[in-house]
């Protein structure tokens, strides 16, 4: 028995294959699935299985390109009713690959069709070896129940029976493979290691040791970082079952002129994914600044419309066919073009553009301390705001200007600021599109503001290799030890 590990940034997902002499299974498959082929044609091995720990939110799965590109049955939780062809699985349901046997737990809680699956290699022992948990159980952490609001506190039980009537039921030896690693909004504080053990995870997870149903089901609906709205618009498109990716229109290189003509004729937006300083020295008016080096995918699949086509503007064709990638992981199906030679092309052939005056923590911090007038608009999540801020300043988390920009007067100077310069850009492009004029955008964020020693430094950027969405770390450890 062979295991292999697929990890992908930014959305922090966590994919497998495993494998035996012949045939394998790959467990919760990302959407190009071209390193799975590649990785079974190397391992002279046959892909027959696809295993759906659950029906993902966060992004969308390639179970059904990998099933059309290689004959592969789709193995997914009965009660998911997905309507695409499918085994369905129930508890006490057994999988034999080989000498490998993957039997079957209904794990309801981060969602209520999750399953987990249980791995006993019979050449070796009958007892399980592994289990792939998906998003119930993490490294360091528990999945969320609240990606369906309505039922967040069912869910929240039935996470708990599932986690200590079942999964830590398994041996302490039995090694933990999630689904998603730090950085993913499945979880709140999940760890950098990609893999644990059920006895560790007994022994250290601090979610784990609330014993008492009444307050685990608490902590788990305290404290919660916002669900973007791509969450549930995944889930049904993986449920449905995506389109094919041979099916989705082509990305065509577009020169200025033709560019230009279909952001004035046709129902398309335009997406930046130069860093925030290139953004604010000349932007397209009305474009979406989403930095490709910050948290694009999820950012992109959170804010950018999905009644529209869209368009990117990229420092090189390289970097928009990545940008196309990233954003087809997250359910953004439209991207029909891309400016051919970037904002040089744009301004050579003299159109318009727009500019934001990037300012330093230094020059921030003598506007705070001075007379000027204005508005500082932090644009991080509640968590982030209240483990540190600058005084005075107002929060409304990015996602929300969308909607919340009408708390804002257009006629006053408005200075936005995040950790790093990538949101508040955002922020600063969707005040934009609103008829916002006198905009400012902090370079840096909070985190340059605090290493030039006028803020505490907050706990995200303490915590590196944890959530970007999370920094109440010690209270909620604090809350967790009570």
């Amino acid at each position: 028995m062979l295991i292999k590990h697929y990890f992908i940034n930014k959305i922090a997902h966590s994919s497998y294959i495993l494998a035996g002499s012949d045939a394998c299974a790959v467990i919760d498959p990302q959407r190009d699935i071209d390193v799975y082929i590649k990785e079974a044609r190397e391992l002279g091995v046959v892909i027959t299985h696809i295993l759906q720990t659950h029906m993902h939110a966060d992004f969308i799965s390639g179970h059904m390109d990998l099933a059309e590109k290689t004959g592969a049955k789709i193995y997914v939780a009965k009660m998911a009713e997905c309507t695409f062809d499918h085994v369905a699985l129930s508890e006490g349901d057994t999988i034999e690959i080989e000498d490998i046997d993957i039997k079957v737990l209904e794990t309801p809680g981060h969602s209520p069709d999750h399953l987990c699956f249980v791995v006993v290699d019979r050449a070796r022992g009958d007892e399980p070896v592994c289990t792939f948990v998906g998003d119930t159980l993490f490294v360091g952490d528990v999945g969320r129940p609240d990606i369906f609001p309505d039922i967040a506190q069912e869910l929240s039980g039935k996470l708990y029976h599932s986690l200590f009537d079942k999964i830590l039921k398994l041996p302490d030896f039995c090694e933990v493979l999630p689904a998603h690693g730090a950085g993913s909004l499945c979880g709140r504080a999940m760890g950098a290691k990609w893999r644990s053990t059920i006895g560790y995870e007994k022994k250290y997870n601090a979610a784990l040791q609330i014993k008492d149903k009444t307050e685990f089901i608490k902590s788990l609906t305290d404290y919660m970082p916002p669900a973007p709205d791509h969450f549930s618009r995944c889930n049904e498109i993986n449920r449905k079952g995506p389109a094919l990716i041979s099916q989705l229109p082509r990305m065509k290189e577009l020169n200025a002129k033709t560019f230009k003509e279909m952001i004035e004729n046709e129902n398309v937006a335009v997406v930046d994914t130069r860093s925030y300083l290139a953004f604010g020295s000349q932007h397209i008016h009305g474009s979406w600044s989403l930095d490709f080096n910050g948290n694009l995918p999820t950012f992109a699949g959170w804010v950018l419309p999905i009644d529209k086509d869209l368009l990117v503007v990229s420092d090189s064709f390289k970097e928009a066919d990545e940008t196309n990638v990233w954003l087809r992981r997250v359910g953004q199906d439209r991207v029909v073009g891309y400016l051919d030679g970037g904002m040089s092309a744009w301004v050579t052939n003299g159109y318009k553009t727009n500019q934001v005056t990037q300012i330093s923590a230094e020059d921030l911090h003598e506007m705070v301390t001075g007379s000027e007038k204005f508005v500082l608009l932090d644009v991080r999540a509640k968590q982030e705001f209240e483990d540190s801020h600058i005084e005075k300043a107002v929060n409304i988390p990015v996602a929300d200007l969308r909607e919340r920009h009408i708390d804002l007067n257009k006629d006053d100077t408005i200075i936005t600021i995040c950790s790093s310069g990538n949101r508040s850009s955002l922020g600063v492009s969707i005040l934009s599109q609103h008829g916002f004029k006198n905009l400012y955008n902090v370079a840096g964020g909070m985190s340059g503001y605090s290493a030039a020693g006028y803020a505490k430094r907050c706990a995200v950027c303490q915590n590196p290799h944890g959530s970007r969405y999370y920094s109440r770390i010690e209270e909620v450890k604090m809350h967790f030890n009570q």
